[in-house]
């Protein structure tokens, strides 16, 4: 309960409340009465309706690449006179502002992507708004309001008011006014998540070539996987980009760049294999080749190659002519080359050498009487048996030869496979350097402009105070 000096102080205070809501309720009723909210609000129809505007930006929400379509939280301020909802305020006690639902009242047709008006410009005249005798040619940025969005940051925001020279005045869309956003996208979430794993899973396809050149299926192996790892963050970047074939983004030509080195890099991998299996039995060197890539190439590079010897000269051994007097050993190859039992081969050995060893003793000593005959049987006897060893040597001697051609032109094709390899590691590290450097600075040297637009001095932006 009130007491004391309290109740007429509030009874005061309702009887003031209750007469103002009724002066503007009877404002209100008066100034709606007979108001057409359909007709334009001129005086004559000569008369043209000034409709000044304003853009308030409190949110960037979102850019949706794909469907080019911009998400924004603004408010648009329209302001013009209506001559209808003119009064007195000493007829209503003083008051000046009313607030009225827009629904009864009358309003331009005026939409945000201002591509139609249902006026003629002999109607409405659009206009930018004006505070303080100054023209608001920018985008109105509430401090305190606009919430920063984390993957756009705005760089311009100027307003214009354009003027179709080609339409008719008295047609509509003759007159324009344009607000416009230039955002740059901040790129610190792509190069974290897109950028940088994929450079690096690049560097593991460029280096396979560290490993030798008959490794060819494993490096065929990593590159095909980086391939398949790269086409899944190229997947993932076309959901993102628009449809269209006017712009491509970087990140794109990027991916595709990265595409092609790896393909290129797999390429290389199964020519190099292909030569350095290569052997005298399938191909023939060309002296061309061998003075290129294991002289001259080599030589450039730094690289540390042993040279081979000539595969004419690398076994000297001539054929042997008689058989020696200290007798001969048997190998393994030999067995193999011959064609007989060991145990055969040794018997014939031991008796080779004592037919010969006797034959030879009975030279030294000098022929006895009656002897001669007996020597001459006995060298006899031994000649078909100096000539099989001969003969066995000879063949033994001609299959090292050739086992020693073979291994060393096969030596020299996986040295010419070694050297391409060489090359080819550094043909693609310095394409992937130089095409990395390349887009990226590309992406650098692609900033807003300092000022809206080409050619314009005005910056379109509040005076500093």
């Amino acid at each position: 309960m009130l007491k004391g000096p309290g109740l007429p102080l509030l009874l005061l205070a309702v009887c003031l409340g209750a007469e103002g809501r009724n002066q503007e309720e009877r404002l209100l009723g008066d100034l709606m009465h007979n108001y057409n909210p359909h007709l334009r609000p001129a005086e004559r129809d000569s008369d043209v309706v000034n409709v000044s505007l304003k853009l308030t930006l409190t949110n960037l929400i979102s850019l949706n690449e794909r469907e080019e379509a911009l998400t924004t939280n603004v408010w648009i301020e329209m302001q013009w006179c209506d001559y209808r909802l003119r009064w007195d305020p000493q007829d209503y006690e003083g008051l000046w502002v009313l607030r009225v639902p827009s629904t009864m009242v009358w309003r331009p047709d005026v939409v945000l992507e201002n591509k139609s008006q249902t006026y003629s410009t002999s109607e409405i005249n659009l206009q930018l708004s004006q505070e303080d005798g100054q023209t608001i040619e920018w985008i109105f940025i509430d401090p305190e309001a606009f919430t920063e969005n984390g993957e756009w940051a705005i760089r311009h925001r100027p307003a214009k008011m354009l003027l179709d020279v080609a339409a008719p005045t008295e047609e509509a869309g003759h007159q324009k006014v344009v607000f416009y956003l230039l955002i740059q996208r901040k790129p610190l979430f792509y190069v974290i998540n897109i950028i940088a794993p994929c450079v690096l899973i690049s560097s593991v396809a460029i280096l396979i070539y560290f490993l030798p050149a008959k490794a060819g299926g494993q490096k065929c192996t990593v590159a095909i996987n980086v391939l398949l790892a790269q086409t899944v963050f190229l997947f993932l970047v076309a959901k993102k980009v628009p449809e269209t074939s006017q712009a491509v983004p970087l990140i794109s030509k990027y991916l595709t760049f990265l595409l092609v080195v790896t393909i290129l890099i797999v390429v290389n991998a199964v020519v190099v294999l292909n030569v350095s299996l290569r052997s005298p039995h399938t191909h023939s060197m060309a002296r061309g080749v061998r003075k290129v890539f294991l002289r001259l190439v080599p030589q450039l590079l730094r690289m540390h190659i042993r040279p081979l010897a000539p595969v004419a000269v690398q076994d000297t051994q001539h054929p042997l002519q008689n058989g020696s007097p200290t007798g001969w050993s048997l190998t393994a190859g030999e067995e193999v080359v011959l064609g007989l039992p060991r145990s055969e081969l040794l018997f014939q050995q031991w008796q080779h050498n004592g037919l010969v060893r006797a034959a030879l003793e009975k030279l030294e000593k000098g022929p006895e009487p009656g002897q001669s005959q007996e020597v001459c049987g006995s060298l006899k006897q031994a000649a078909p048996a100096i000539q099989a060893c001969v003969e066995a040597c000879n063949l033994i001697a001609l299959a090292r030869h050739q086992q020693n051609h073979f291994e060393s032109g096969s030596e020299e094709w996986f040295l010419v496979g070694r050297v391409l390899d060489r090359v080819c590691f550094l043909a693609m590290l310095s394409l992937f350097v130089c095409g990395t450097a390349g887009i990226f600075l590309m992406a650098h040297y692609n900033q807003v402009p300092a000022l809206p637009f080409p050619g314009d001095p005005r910056s379109y932006l509040p005076p500093p105070d």
